[in-house]
């Protein structure tokens, strides 16, 4: 074959290919506005549940009023009579005319009908709240675009028509992640290292044990347990495939992360890129996941911010890479990592990356036996003895935070805790911080 026929050939090959990535991109973009649209329809549905229930309050407040009234009423008017010698018998209580009833009300009972007029309008008003929310979340509201259709208006149906398969339930509660601290909430031993640390019973919510768990910090690689989370969220398919490009491997090796070893043109599976982005912590495999769930690096870290929003972190979680790479907006407490942590524990995808302890990558023509990585902070804890066993975890370093990691471990009955530190001198250090704290709050 002659070199023009095989750059032909090429050339055609190429536009196929871009094609069919150019369709694969427009699906996941109709599969993620889908679900930001049904994520708007939850929430709207959350707010009117609590403005109801108040209102469902108010209306039962007044029905329990009003029988107690009109009981009140009867029980005054039956001693009345009983005073003047009157019968009380059934067939008399059963003729007596309304207006001689009404008539024997007295000031008092007055003064309770004015009560109860006035719950009555409380609750009218409630209701009214309810109302106008319920109108205001009606389905084709102005500014929302109709299924299918971007601002063009040009169909963008995903081929599969999937995407809704993962929404949760309408009208199903959402979790809130959430701790406090309580008075027996306690600061962690001399001998734990780390500057910073949070330990969470979360059967209870409880803060066993912490130190300025409130301060903002820099998450490094934890930040990759939100990484895979919003992943979860969105991706369908994990044999799905994604070719890894220059752009992706130099930005890891520029910015000096870990990586899997993905090498440019391999193409691998989304599975791969999940185990990749914890197990190694691997910054190649983290924004290729990155790149394949939003269509871009930046497009995703807009969605990291949503889904720290959503979990109630915004205040002090905000994120500007996929990977944990330093920057000073890039930053959370120990808190909101355990949250994250508590969260990715809820999903069964995350909770099964989270708590793998090796993974071979696919076999491709780059590595014919694929790739065996590992999660080091479980295969160094998992002798020591914290009084139960530590389950999932992720690890981070950047010099602004030292080591880190974040921990969701068992005691020998099952009960659940999540342990987040951040500052500690060594990655070994770190471990044993981990182990002190499990070994001294999660015991039965």
């Amino acid at each position: 074959m002659s070199e023009e026929l095989r750059a032909e050939a090429f050339d055609e090959r190429t536009e196929e290919l871009n094609e069919e990535e150019q369709a694969r991109m427009r699906r996941r973009r109709e599969r993620i506005r889908r679900m930001k649209q049904e994520k708007e329809r939850r929430m709207r549905l959350l707010r009117i549940c609590r403005l109801a229930l108040p209102a469902a309050a108010v209306v039962f407040a007044f029905c329990i009023g009003a029988l107690v009234h009109v009981v009140s009423v009867k029980g005054a008017a039956r001693a009345e009579r009983q005073e003047r010698g009157e019968s009380v018998g059934g067939e008399e209580r059963g003729a007596q005319p309304f207006e001689q009833l009404s008539g024997q009300i007295s000031a008092g009972d007055v003064g309770a009908g004015t009560q109860i007029v006035h719950m009555m309008d409380i609750a009218n008003q409630a209701v009214s709240a309810v109302l106008e929310t319920a109108d205001e979340a009606e389905p084709g509201e102005a500014g929302e675009n109709q299924a299918g259709e971007d601002e063009s208006g040009e169909d963008k149906t995903g081929e599969d028509g999937t995407g809704e398969d993962q929404a949760v339930a309408a009208g199903a509660p959402a979790k809130v992640y959430a701790a406090h601290t309580t008075a027996q909430t306690a600061s962690p031993p001399d001998e734990v290292n780390s500057k910073y640390a949070v330990f969470i019973d979360l059967n209870t919510g409880d803060i066993l044990a912490q130190r300025d768990y409130r301060t903002v910090i820099s998450p490094a690689s934890m930040t990759k347990v939100l990484t895979i989370l919003v992943a979860a969220e969105h991706v369908e398919d994990l044999d799905d495939t994604f070719t890894m490009t220059i752009d992706i491997t130099d930005y890891s090796y520029s910015n000096d992360c870990s990586s899997v070893g993905f090498a440019v043109g391999e193409t691998v599976t989304v599975r791969d890129l999940f185990y990749g982005t914890i197990l190694p912590s691997g910054g190649d495999a983290a924004v290729a996941l990155a790149t394949y769930t939003a269509g871009s690096h930046a497009a995703f870290v807009e969605m990291m911010n949503e889904k720290a929003e959503a979990l109630g972190l915004s205040d002090t979680a905000h994120f500007t890479n996929c990977v944990g790479l330093y920057d000073e907006n890039h930053h959370c407490t120990v808190y909101d990592m355990a949250m994250i942590m508590e969260a990715a524990l809820d999903n069964e995808l995350c909770r099964e990356v989270l708590n793998a302890h090796i993974y071979t990558t696919s076999a491709t023509e780059a590595h014919p036996e694929g790739i065996t990585i590992s999660n080091w902070f479980l295969r160094r804890i998992e002798d020591k003895d914290t009084g139960g066993e530590v389950v999932c975890a992720k690890t981070g370093y950047v010099v602004q935070s030292d080591s880190c990691a974040v921990s969701y471990g068992v005691d020998q009955s099952g009960r659940g805790y999540v342990c987040a530190t951040a500052g500690a001198h060594s990655p070994w250090r770190c471990i044993y911080d981990h182990v002190a704290l499990y070994k001294q709050y999660a015991q039965e």
